[in-house]
């Protein structure tokens, strides 16, 4: 059984924590207890990877002022190049945060 975990574990760079693993090795038929692999992959020494945190990067100021809503919610322009939406948002990178910022035609 640890050859069956610690070859999945593997088979997936590391990242599988004890509940993926139970998963995996149940639906490729090897029936066994979750509490029996966390168990095993804990006298292995292997662990899964834990998420960061959700870094909240825009806090709304409610005494702000907002922009015009131009459009009033009217989405849906009569003919293309009418009317055009943007966004910007953060990307993580391994390097730090990248803005990206998308402009399109919403017809």
């Amino acid at each position: 059984l640890k050859e069956h975990i610690s070859r999945v574990h593997a088979a997936n760079y590391g990242v599988y924590g004890a509940r993926k693993v139970w998963l995996t090795l149940n639906r490729e038929g090897i029936e066994v207890a979750r509490c029996t692999v966390e168990r095993l992959m804990t006298k292995l020494g292997l662990s899964g990877t834990t998420r960061g945190k959700a870094r909240r990067t825009t806090i709304a100021d409610p005494a702000t002022a907002r922009p015009a809503d131009l459009v009033q919610r009217r989405f849906g322009p009569p003919a293309p190049n009418r009317l055009w939406v943007a966004d910007l948002t953060y990307v993580s990178t391994w390097a730090g945060f990248a803005y990206v910022a998308f402009v399109t035609d919403a017809y």
